[in-house]
């Protein structure tokens, strides 16, 4: 058994400290300031781990095999990518790395735009790029000209294995970085506007005024999510009330590998945050 939980085990917030993501420089001309890439938004998303109810040890994720009916270990998976209904195209991890990027320490814009241009629907994911060390004056007269001239820098860099297309803001006294849809991945809106009808002088005028009424300065602060909030005070009361219970300490057989890899990464993700 573990020893060293406790009954007065503690329930964490989500943390919001800046976690460095990926490093280098983002550049234009002649321009190259040094950055850190780091998150903007962090998941209000409480997550659980699935236990067994008899003796609480956490399940694992297993491979398994219908058709002969057993767990594959995972020198014996394959990637393959289905053409049509149980016709597969085999993919070795050799050919699909020839064709990855190569990865980059480099955001090169390749051209400015206004902001306004960029429809919301390609915005995907924030970012912030901070400065490093030695970029700080060039990043400062950055960050002032493309807020004074609300302009926005489009570049593409590659990040793990995949290349994306972003914008680069100022926002706020910082750099804001977006990761954008290509157009590729936009579908098509034809089938979701409804036909053109005539309407009725009364109803428009009706609805313009309703909408009057609840105009409002945008304030997210007066927004939270709920739910997620009641299953934290829910956890801490029941940390306090109640004894957690343990899981049984589970010896790994010599030449095998983690149980559940997913734990094993979520574990050492956790000792070097904690770090």
């Amino acid at each position: 058994m573990n020893k060293n939980k406790s009954k007065s085990s503690s329930i964490r917030e989500n943390e919001t400290s800046p976690h460095g993501i990926w490093s280098g420089t983002i550049s234009f001309s002649l321009v190259a300031i040094p950055v850190q890439l780091v998150k903007a938004v962090e998941s209000g998303r409480v997550s659980f781990r699935m236990l067994h109810s008899e003796d609480y040890s956490p399940l694992a994720r297993k491979m398994f095999c219908p058709a002969g009916e057993k767990i594959v270990p995972p020198e014996q998976t394959i990637r393959g990518y289905e053409i049509e209904p149980d016709k597969y195209i085999e993919l070795t991890d050799e050919e699909l790395e020839s064709i990855s990027p190569e990865r980059s320490r480099t955001i090169e814009i390749v051209e400015f735009i206004d902001t306004k241009e960029v429809d919301s629907i390609y915005y995907d994911h924030p970012y912030y790029l901070v400065p490093l060390k030695g970029g700080e004056k060039s990043y400062r007269l950055l960050v002032e000209v493309m807020y004074r001239t609300k302009k926005a820098g489009l570049a593409k860099f590659v990040l793990g294995e995949r290349e994306y297309f972003v914008a680069v803001e100022s926002r706020e006294g910082a750099l804001a970085l977006y990761t954008l849809h290509y157009s590729q991945e936009i579908l098509p809106d034809e089938d979701i506007s409804p036909k053109e009808e005539v309407v009725d002088v009364e109803d428009k005028s009706r609805m313009k005024k309703s909408i009057k009424k609840m105009m409002a300065d945008f304030n997210p602060g007066k927004y939270a999510d709920e739910r997620q909030k009641k299953i934290m005070e829910l956890l801490k009361k029941m940390a306090k009330a109640e004894t957690p219970v343990e899981s049984p300490e589970v010896e790994a057989e010599e030449g095998e590998g983690p149980a559940d890899l997913v734990a094993a990464l979520e574990k050492s993700m956790r000792k070097a945050k904690n770090a």
